[in-house]
C-alpha cells in the first residue's frame, strides 16, 4: 500500500534508504550518531541491556532489517523444538469439531468448526484430536444455559439421539443444568451454570481423574480411576439438546482460566508470540523515546499524549516494526494476547476515553503501515475478542471487567475509518455486536458480590396491581422499614454501578449514529441504518427459527439503549431547527408506509398484503400522495400473486427475502445467533441422516417503483434518506392531511420506525418473561410466613417436627435471600424507572403513529399491524409488568394518553380498513380487557360521546360472520355488576381453591359502566332494525352453545358410566366448560337488554317484539328444564367434579335466568306483564317443576324417593346465609329498580347453598302441585306459583286464564317472612286440586308429559 506523511511517500516493501545520497536528500532525518542511539535505545537485546557504545554495531536505516531478523531469531531454536508433536496426543495439530464423522443427530456447526447449536433432540459431536497421556484442558463457552452433558469420551462410545456423553461406559460429563455429573448413572455435582460462563474441563491420564472448573473456579473432582490402557484415548465431546449452543477454546486463543500443569489440546504459536511481544515492545520504545534535534539527544516523552507529528526518522523506524508486526496481527490468538493486551493497559490508568489519543494515533498508524488486508482482519479479530471478553467475563461487585472492555471498544470505534469499516463489514455482518448493548444477568448471586452490594434482603408481604384482590397489608413494623429501607440503598447503589454501564454502551451507539463524519464517504449513521434494517429483517423473517433470532434478552437491553441514543440526537436537531418537533412529540410519518422507501419485508399490513393494496388503493395513492404506480409493475406483482398461489408459504416467503436454508426439505434457515458467542453468521449443518449444503444467498427483491427514484437497502445514498433539492426523501408523498412541518432528520424517523418493530418482534415476550423472578419471590415469602406461623403452632413436645419446620425455614430464607437479590438486579436493568419511562415513549409514539395515519382515510391501511400490536402490548407492560416496582399512575399525561388508545381501541376494533383476522381479535381482546379495570374503563367513558356511541353500535352489531365471543364478553364486562346475582368476582363454589393468576381480566372487581349502558338502550330503542337483528343473533348463538354443551356432557356421562377405564380428553373437556360459559354470558347479556329496554320484548307494536319473547321464553325453558331436573344429566356431571369443568355449576347459569324472569314479571307494567306471563304460560316447555327447584324444594315424588339422602344438596336462590344474596333477593321483588351493587360493599360471597336460611320464615312458598305440561290446568296451577313468587305478576296472570277460559279460584293470604323479620302480606290463589296434591306428577325428565289432573 502507498502510505502518506510529512509529504513523504513511503511504501511498506520499499522504505529503506539504500545510499548515503538518498539520505540526504530526506529532510528530517537526524545525523548518524543519533540516529545510531536512537535505534539501539529501540531495538534492544533479549535481555533489555545495552551493550556498550564501543561493541556494539553501527546501526542505520540500511542494515536495520538484518539487525532486526538476528533479534527476533534468538530464540528460534529452543522454540522450534516446542513446535512439536506433544507426547500423549493424537491428531492434526489444529484442533476442532469433527464434521465428517465425529457427530449423532441433527447439529449446527460454525464455519470455524468451533460452535456448535443443537439441532435434534439430543445431538453430540466431539473434537479430531485425543490424548492418551498427560494433563490435558480445553474450555467452553456457554452460551445457552440448557441441558448439555460436556466432557469427555472414547472412540468407541455410540450416541443417540436419547443417549449422550456420560450415558455411556467410558465416557464422562458434567451437567451444569441439572448440576449433575454422568457416566452411566448420575449424581449430584457443582454448581449450576448460565449464559455467559465458561467451563473448563481438565483430565488427568496420569492419575486417572477428571475435574471441571466453572468460571475458573474448581468444581473438585469428578471422577476418579477412569480406564486407562492400550487403545484408550479421549476426546473433548458435548451432547446438547435442541436450540442449546456453546463455543469451544481448545488452545486457538488464549484460554481464560488457564490451570497450572495441564496443557491445552492446542499448543500456542510460542514463536509467533515471542516475536510479537518482542516488536511490540519495540514500538512501545518508539512511543516511549523522543529525539530532541536541536539539543542532539534522546529525551522520555509522556506516552500518554504520544503524537508522530510527521518526524521521518520516526516514522521510518515504525516502518520497519509494522513490516513484521503486520502479518502477525492476522491471527486471532496474538491479536487477543498482545494487541488487546496492550490496549487495555493505555486505558488502565483512568479517565475519559478521550484522555487517551495514543489508541488513535496507533490506529492511524495501522492503517498508514500496514497493507489494507491486514488492517481488516486485525480489526475484526480485536473486535471479536473483545466481544467475547465482555460476553464471558464474570459478574463482579464493580463491574470493571465490562467497563474495561466497553472502554476500549468506544476508543476503538472513535476512529473514524476504522468505525466505518467495522460499520460496513464486521458489526452486524461478522460480529454479533448487540452482544455489547446486554448486560447480563447473574444465576449466582454471591459470585456476582450482590452480597456486598446488598447484604440486607427484602421482600414485600404482597405485590399490588391492579384489579388484582389482596388482602389489606398490615402496617410494617420498625424493624420491616429498616430493612425495607436498608435494602432500598442496596438497591440504589446497584443502580448507579449499572447505569455506568449503560451509559458506555450508549456512547457506542452514539458514535454508529453519528452523522457529520462524511469524511471519506459515508457517515456513519447511513451505514448503520442500512445494516440495522438488515437485522431486523433477519429477525422478523424468521420467527419461526429460534436459532436465527437475536435473543430476547438482547433485544430489550439493544431497545433501551437505541431510545436513549436516538433521543439525544432528536433533541439535539430540535435545538438546531427550533421548527422541529422534540422527542417528547415524535411520531412516524404516514408517508413512510407506501412511499417504498422503507423496506418491510413481509410484515403484513392493515390492509392485507402490499400487492393487493397497490392494485385497489393506487387511485387514493395517486389522488393524495401523488405516487403513481407503474403498470409494468401492477402487472408483476399480479404474476406473483399466481406463482404464490401455487408455492406453500414457505417456500413463498423463502423466494421474496434473502435466504440461506438448508437443504433439508427446505426447512432449516441459516442460523447465526445461538451458536458460537462471536461467530457464526454461516454455519455447517451435520445430521447423520445427510450431510447438507447450505443454498446459496439470494439477492434482495428490488422495492416498488414509484415516480420517484426508489432504491433498495444496500443502494440507498444519504440524499435518497434525508433528501435534498425538493427531494423529500423518506417523506416523498405527504397526504394533504399531514401537517406541512418539519419533524426530525429522516434517518431518525427509519430508526424510530425500526425501534418500534423491535419491541414487537420480542421485547415485549422477554418482559412478561422475567417477572416470574417476581411472582416466585411472593410465592417464597407466603411460604415462609406460612411455615413461621406452624412453628409458632408447634407444640413443644413435637420436637421432630420443629425441627422439620426449622429446616424448611432456613430453605425458604435462604432461597428468598437470593431471589430478593437478583430481583434487585432485575429491577435494574428491566424494571427501573427510566425502563418504563422508554416503554411509556413508545406508546405514546405508537399512538401518534395511529392517529396520523387514521386521518389518512383509505391510506390507513398501509399501516403495518405491528404499530396496533405495540401500542396495545406496551400498555400492557406498563400495567402489569412494571407495578408494583413503578407505578404507572406517576408517568406524566398519563390519564391522556389512557383516554387517548381507549378512543384507538374503540374506533379501530371494528375498522373496516383492517383486514387482519388476528389484529381484529387483539384489538378486541385489548378492548376487552381495558372494560375490566375501573381506570381504564373511565378512560373509556371520556372519550368522545360520537366514538362511545359508534363503538356501541358496533357492539350491537349481529354475531353472525363474525368473532362474537369477545364482543359478548365486552358486553357482560359492562352490565357485571348490575345483574340478578352477578356481584361476584369468582363463582361462589370455587371460592376456596386459589386461582392460577388472580391479575387476569376475567378475576377482576365489577366495574359496570352506567354511561355506556344507556348508550346501548339508547340504540336499542331509537334503531329498530339493530334490536332485532342483534337480538335474534344472540339467540341463535344461545340456542347453539346450550345444545353442544348438553351434547357434551352426554358423551361426558357416557365414557364415565362405561365399566372399562376411560379417560376423557382435557380438550373435551375445555371446549364444553367453554360452551358452558358462553352460554352464561350469553344469558347476561340477554338479562342486560332486556333490563336496559324491556320494551323491545313488551311493546308488541314493535314489529319483531313478540316472536323475540317467544324465542326468549323457549330458550329459557329449555335452559331450565335442562338444568334443574332431579338426577338428572346436569347434574351428574356437576358431581362427578372433573378437572376443566369447575366453572360448570347450577349457580351462575340459574342465576342469570332468574334475572331476566325477574326483569320480565316484575319490573314492568301491568300490560308488559300480562304479556310476558301469557307467553311464558303459554310455552309447551314451561314446567313448573324448574321454578320449583328454583326456590328449593323438589317435586313430591322426587322428595319421597330421594327420602334417605340428609345430606343432598338443593339448589335454592333463596336459601342463601348471606345477607347481601337475601338482602337482594327481597329487594330484586319489591324494588326491582334499586341498583343491588355497591362497590365499597365488596364481592358477594354465597355461602353453603345446602343450609336453610333462618332468615326466611317457613310460610307456604312451594305450589301444592305440579303443572301438566301439555293441558290448560297447568295454566292455573302456574298462576298459583306466580302469585307467590312474583306479587306483581298476580294479575297478568288471573287476567290470561280469564281469557283462556279458566276459573279463576279464590285467594288467601299468606305471609313471607324477609330478611330482617318483617313479614308482607301476599294473595295468591288457593289450588282447586289441592286435594289431590299426591296424585299428580309433573312432566318427565324425559320430556314426557304427564298425567293431567282431574
Amino acid at each position: 500500500m502507498t502510505s502518506r506523511g510529512a509529504g513523504t511517500a513511503f511504501s511498506r516493501k520499499n522504505y529503506r534508504l539504500s545510499t548515503e545520497p538518498e539520505k540526504s536528500k530526506v529532510t528530517g532525518i537526524v545525523n548518524s550518531r543519533l540516529l545510531n542511539d536512537y535505534l539501539h535505545r529501540v531495538f534492544t537485546n533479549a535481555d533489555g541491556n545495552q551493550p556498550a557504545a564501543a561493541y556494539r554495531k553501527h546501526l542505520t536505516f540500511q542494515n536495520l532489517q538484518e539487525h532486526l531478523d538476528r533479534l527476533l531469531a534468538e530464540e528460534s531454536g529452543s522454540e522450534d523444538s516446542r513446535d512439536q508433536v506433544a507426547e500423549g496426543r493424537l491428531g492434526p495439530s489444529t484442533v476442532v469439531l469433527d464434521h465428517t464423522s465425529g457427530f449423532e443427530g441433527l447439529l449446527l456447526v460454525d464455519d470455524d468448526l468451533l460452535g456448535v447449536i443443537g439441532h435434534s433432540n439430543f445431538g453430540s459431536i466431539r473434537a479430531t484430536t485425543c490424548v492418551y497421556k498427560g494433563k490435558w484442558i480445553y474450555e467452553v463457552l456457554i452460551s445457552s444455559q440448557g441441558l448439555m452433558q460436556i466432557g469427555w469420551c472414547t472412540l468407541n462410545c455410540r450416541f443417540n439421539q436419547e443417549e449422550g456423553v456420560g450415558d455411556t461406559p467410558d465416557s464422562y460429563a458434567y451437567d451444569g443444568n441439572r448440576v449433575r455429573k454422568w457416566n452411566v448413572t448420575t449424581t449430584n455435582y457443582g454448581k449450576s451454570w448460565a449464559a455467559g460462563d465458561i467451563v473448563s474441563c481438565l483430565i488427568d491420564l496420569d492419575e486417572g481423574t477428571i475435574a471441571f472448573c466453572l468460571n475458573g473456579i474448581s468444581l473438585g473432582t469428578a471422577f476418579d480411576n477412569i480406564t486407562r490402557g492400550a487403545g484408550m484415548a479421549y476426546f473433548p465431546a458435548i451432547s446438547l439438546s435442541f436450540k442449546e449452543s456453546v463455543a469451544f477454546n481448545f488452545g486457538s486463543r488464549p484460554l481464560r482460566y488457564p490451570v497450572e500443569g495441564y496443557r491445552p489440546l492446542q499448543d500456542p504459536p510460542v514463536a509467533d508470540l515471542v516475536k510479537a511481544r518482542k516488536l511490540l515492545g519495540y514500538l512501545k520504545n518508539v512511543i516511549h523515546i523522543g529525539i530532541d534535534v536541536t539539543e542532539g539527544k534522546l529525551v522520555e516523552k509522556d506516552t500518554s499524549m504520544w503524537q508522530l507529528q510527521g518526524e521521518p526518522t520516526v516514522l521510518i523506524t515504525l516502518a520497519h516494526i509494522f513490516n513484521y508486526f503486520s502479518p502477525l496481527m492476522c491471527k486471532v490468538y496474538l491479536v487477543e494476547d498482545v494487541l488487546m493486551t496492550f490496549l487495555l493497559s493505555i486505558l488502565e490508568r483512568g479517565g475519559a476515553v478521550e484522555a487517551h489519543p495514543l489508541i488513535q494515533q496507533l490506529l492511524d498508524l495501522m492503517w498508514l503501515l500496514m497493507e489494507e488486508y491486514e488492517v481488516h482482519e486485525c480489526l475484526k479479530q480485536l473486535l471479536m475478542s473483545l466481544l467475547r471478553a465482555y460476553r464471558f467475563s464474570p459478574i463482579i461487585p464493580d463491574l470493571g471487567l465490562q467497563i474495561h472492555y466497553l472502554r476500549l471498544t468506544i476508543a476503538v470505534l472513535k476512529h473514524e475509518k476504522s468505525r466505518k469499516y467495522l460499520l460496513s463489514n464486521v458489526l452486524f455482518d461478522v460480529l454479533r455486536s448487540v452482544v455489547f448493548f446486554y448486560i447480563k444477568s447473574p444465576l449466582r448471586v454471591e459470585e456476582a458480590g450482590l452480597q456486598e452490594l446488598i447484604p440486607t434482603t427484602w421482600w414485600p408481604n404482597r405485590f399490588t396491581k391492579e384489579g388484582k384482590e389482596s388482602k389489606e397489608v398490615k402496617e410494617e413494623s420498625a424493624e420491616e422499614r429498616l430493612r425495607r429501607r436498608a435494602y432500598e440503598r442496596g438497591c440504589q447503589r446497584l443502580k448507579k454501578r449499572i447505569e455506568v454501564v449503560e451509559g458506555l454502551q450508549v456512547q457506542i451507539l452514539k458514535l454508529l449514529l453519528n452523522n457529520e463524519d462524511r469524511g471519506g464517504g459515508e457517515a456513519s449513521r447511513y451505514i448503520f441504518l442500512n445494516k440495522f434494517r438488515k437485522f431486523l429483517q433477519e429477525n422478523a423473517s424468521n420467527r419461526g427459527n429460534l436459532t436465527v433470532l437475536c435473543p430476547p434478552e438482547y433485544m430489550v437491553c439493544f431497545l433501551h439503549r437505541l431510545i436513549a441514543a436516538l433521543r439525544f440526537f432528536w433533541d439535539g436537531h430540535k435545538a438546531k431547527t427550533p421548527a422541529a418537533l422534540s422527542s417528547e412529540e415524535a411520531y412516524v410519518p404516514p408517508q413512510l408506509f407506501y412511499n417504498g422507501k422503507v423496506d418491510y419485508f413481509d410484515l403484513q399490513r392493515l390492509g392485507g398484503l402490499l400487492s393487493h393494496l397497490k392494485k385497489t388503493l393506487k387511485d387514493d395513492l395517486a389522488a393524495k400522495a401523488n405516487v403513481l404506480i407503474d403498470p409494468a409493475e401492477l402487472q408483476a406483482v399480479t404474476m406473483d400473486d399466481l406463482d404464490e398461489d401455487e408455492e406453500s408459504a414457505t417456500s413463498a416467503a423463502q423466494s421474496q427475502r434473502p435466504s440461506a436454508a438448508l437443504a433439508i426439505g427446505g426447512a432449516l434457515a441459516r442460523p447465526g445467533w445461538l451458536s458460537s458467542p462471536t461467530l457464526g453468521r454461516a454455519n455447517r449443518f451435520l445430521s447423520t441422516a445427510a450431510v447438507s449444503l447450505m443454498n446459496p444467498r439470494r439477492p434482495l427483491g428490488t422495492l416498488e417503483k414509484i415516480k420517484v427514484r426508489t432504491l433498495s437497502v444496500e443502494q440507498r445514498t444519504e440524499e435518497d434518506i434525508e433528501g435534498s433539492h425538493g427531494n423529500e426523501g423518506l417523506l416523498l408523498g405527504r397526504p394533504p392531511e399531514e401537517p406541512d412541518q418539519p419533524i426530525t432528520e429522516n434517518s431518525l424517523l427509519e430508526i424510530l420506525d425500526g425501534i418500534v418493530m423491535m419491541y414487537n418482534l420480542s421485547v415485549h415476550q422477554q418482559l412478561g418473561k422475567m417477572v416470574g423472578v417476581s411472582d416466585d419471590v411472593n410465592e417464597y415469602a407466603m411460604a415462609l410466613k406460612d411455615t413461621e406461623e406452624k412453628i409458632s403452632r408447634c407444640p413443644k413436645r413435637r420436637r421432630d417436627i420443629h425441627e422439620e419446620l426449622l429446616k424448611s425455614q432456613k430453605v425458604f430464607s435462604e432461597k428468598l435471600n437470593h431471589l430478593s437479590r437478583r430481583l434487585a438486579w432485575i429491577n435494574v436493568t428491566i424494571y427501573s424507572k427510566e425502563k418504563m419511562q422508554d416503554v411509556y415513549w413508545l406508546l405514546r409514539v405508537c399512538i401518534r403513529t395511529i392517529e396520523h395515519g387514521d386521518r389518512t382515510g383509505s391510506l390507513f391501511a398501509f399501516m403495518p399491524e405491528f404499530y396496533l400490536s405495540v401500542a396495545m402490548n406496551s400498555y400492557s407492560a406498563l400495567k402489569n409488568y412494571f407495578s408494583p416496582v413503578n407505578s404507572m399512575e406517576e408517568l406524566p399525561g398519563y390519564e391522556e394518553t389512557l383516554m387517548r388508545l381507549a378512543a384507538i381501541l374503540a374506533k379501530h376494533f371494528a375498522d373496516s380498513r383492517i383486514v387482519g383476522t388476528d389484529i381484529r381479535d387483539s384489538l378486541m381482546q385489548a378492548l376487552a380487557s381495558y372494560v375490566c379495570y375501573p381506570h381504564s374503563l373511565r378512560a373509556v367513558e371520556r372519550i368522545p360521546e360520537e366514538q362511545r356511541i359508534s363503538m356501541m353500535k358496533n357492539l350491537l352489531a349481529p354475531y353472525e360472520q363474525r368473532p362474537w365471543a369477545q364482543t359478548n364478553w365486552i358486553l357482560v364486562r359492562l352490565w357485571r355488576g348490575c345483574g340478578f346475582g352477578y356481584r361476584y368476582t369468582r363463582l361462589p363454589h370455587l371460592l376456596k381453591t386459589k386461582p392460577e393468576d388472580a391479575s387476569l381480566p376475567s378475576l377482576q372487581k365489577p366495574c359496570p359502566s352506567t354511561l355506556l349502558q344507556q348508550h346501548m338502550a339508547d340504540l336499542l330503542r331509537s334503531d329498530r332494525d339493530l334490536a332485532p337483528s342483534f337480538l335474534n343473533s344472540v339467540l341463535n348463538q344461545l340456542n347453539w352453545a346450550f345444545s353442544e354443551f348438553i351434547g357434551m356432557i352426554q358423551e361426558i356421562q357416557q365414557a364415565a358410566e362405561r365399566l372399562e377405564r376411560n379417560f376423557v380428553d382435557s380438550r373435551q373437556l375445555k371446549v364444553c366448560a367453554t360452551c358452558f360459559d358462553l352460554s352464561v354470558s350469553l344469558l347476561r347479556v340477554l338479562e342486560m337488554t332486556v333490563t336496559l329496554a324491556p320494551e323491545i320484548f313488551l311493546d308488541w307494536n314493535r314489529p319483531s317484539s313478540e316472536l323475540l319473547l317467544r324465542r326468549l321464553a323457549q330458550l329459557l325453558n329449555q335452559v331450565l328444564n335442562r338444568v334443574t331436573a332431579e338426577r338428572n344429566l346436569f347434574d351428574r356431571v356437576v358431581n362427578l367434579r372433573l378437572p376443566g369443568l369447575e366453572s360448570v355449576d347450577h349457580y351462575p347459569i340459574l342465576v342469570a335466568v332468574t334475572g331476566i324472569l325477574v326483569r320480565l314479571l316484575v319490573d314492568t307494567d301491568v300490560q308488559g306483564a300480562e304479556r310476558a306471563t301469557a307467553v311464558l304460560l303459554a310455552d309447551p316447555c314451561f314446567q313448573l317443576r324448574s321454578i320449583q327447584y328454583l326456590l328449593g324444594h323438589a317435586e313430591p315424588s322426587a322428595l319421597a324417593a330421594a327420602a334417605p339422602a340428609t345430606d343432598k344438596r338443593h339448589f335454592s336462590l333463596h336459601t342463601c346465609k348471606c345477607q347481601h344474596c337475601v338482602g337482594s333477593w327481597a329487594v330484586l321483588i319489591t324494588r326491582p329498580r334499586l341498583p343491588w351493587w355497591d362497590r365499597d360493599a365488596g364481592v358477594c360471597i354465597p355461602c353453603d347453598m345446602s343450609q336453610p336460611s333462618s332468615a326466611w320464615g317457613q310460610a307456604s312458598m312451594a305450589p301444592t302441585l305440579s303443572p301438566s305440561s301439555g293441558t290448560w290446568d297447568g295454566a292455573v296451577f302456574s298462576a298459583c306459583f306466580w302469585q307467590q313468587f312474583c306479587p306483581f305478576v298476580v294479575p297478568s296472570a288471573r287476567l290470561a286464564a280469564s281469557s283462556m277460559g279458566i276459573p279463576v279460584p279464590a285467594t288467601r293470604v299468606s305471609v313471607l317472612a324477609g330478611p330482617q323479620g318483617s313479614h308482607s302480606p301476599h294473595a295468591h290463589p288457593v289450588c282447586p286440586h289441592r286435594h289431590r296434591v299426591h296424585q299428580c306428577r309433573g312432566a318427565g325428565e324425559g320430556g314426557q308429559d304427564a298425567e293431567p289432573p282431574e
